[in-house]
């Protein structure tokens, strides 16, 4: 089976738990709205590249993990498009959540989706249950106030923001965590590969800063030009176009060097290339994917 084929049966299988129990109808199709159709799925792929790299010896805990990091992030998404943050109509292609269920319900997506990211660990089935303490604790430190996704949307009403502080919050976070997660789920010492994934989540999201900027909204299935309109912070803004760019290679070339020695190095380094020049503006993509050959 394939990486995309996992992460998706595994992602049905955790939206229906409790779908018997008596769940309100309009809540439930809300729930595979904000998680369906397929976005990048970058997160949980990195989960079961660095869990592969690891021996993927906890198969069934490690795709918990995977779609624990994804449904966060989904979560996240159904949240920053809402009115008070950035009033988005589309999101995938699609109606945000807020748009084709109304605001409400669209808070309640947001906070069932969290909530059954730490049921799906709970459940998964370990041959190891010691290793759940450190992954349910990487988790919510993921998505907290204190360095997480909370932190991350905080600091966009703040002032004074550090764009290094901003980017490990709103993006590296969940990154780290899908890295980490893995890594612990397979009874590896997860430090190298948060060095790894924080590399990689900040190369995303510097990424994402010049798509909103140079990307047109046909391309990301969202709106663009967010960052400028919202006066959020962005690596375009603090570094320019050609410095982003620059930022975005030396990050990959980090991420490289912080990789240990193991059977999936190749593999990584590859998919990491793909990541980045996919999430690029289309127009970019083949002279800047010359320089991660």
């Amino acid at each position: 089976m394939n990486a995309s084929t996992r992460i998706e049966n595994a992602l049905r299988s955790a939206l229906a738990l409790g779908e018997g129990a008596g769940r309100p109808p309009r809540l439930s199709a809300a729930l595979h709205h904000a998680v369906f159709p397929a976005g990048g799925r970058v997160r949980p792929q990195l989960a079961l590249a660095v869990a592969r790299a690891c021996g993927d010896s906890e198969p069934a805990l490690v795709d918990a993990c995977a779609v624990a990091v994804e449904l966060c992030h989904c979560a996240s998404l159904v949240h920053d498009d809402l009115p008070c943050f950035d009033d988005a109509d589309h999101r995938r292609g699609m109606a945000t959540v807020h748009r084709a269920f109304g605001e409400g319900l669209a808070v309640l997506v947001g906070d069932g989706l969290i909530a059954l990211a730490f049921e799906v660990i709970a459940r998964a089935p370990t041959l190891h249950p010691e290793r759940l303490g450190a992954i349910v604790r990487t988790l919510a430190q993921s998505i907290g106030a204190g360095r997480g996704l909370v932190a991350g949307q905080a600091w966009e009403q703040e002032d004074v923001v550090s764009i290094g502080r901003y980017h490990r919050a709103k993006t590296g976070a969940l990154f780290e965590a899908a890295a980490v997660m893995a890594a612990t789920a397979c009874g590896h010492d997860a430090g190298p590969w948060r060095r790894v994934a924080a590399a990689i989540g900040e190369a995303y999201q510097v990424a994402d800063d010049l798509a909103d900027i140079l990307g047109g909204a046909r391309d990301l299935g969202k709106p663009v030009g967010q960052d400028l309109t919202h006066d959020r912070p962005s690596a375009v803004r603090s570094l320019g176009i050609e410095g982003a760019f620059a930022r975005i290679e030396a990050l990959r070339g980090e991420a490289e060097a912080a990789l240990p020695e193991c059977a999936g190095r190749g593999h990584l380094i590859e998919w990491l290339g793909r990541v980045v020049e996919r999430l690029l503006p289309a127009a970019q993509r083949p002279a800047r994917a010359a320089n991660w050959a």
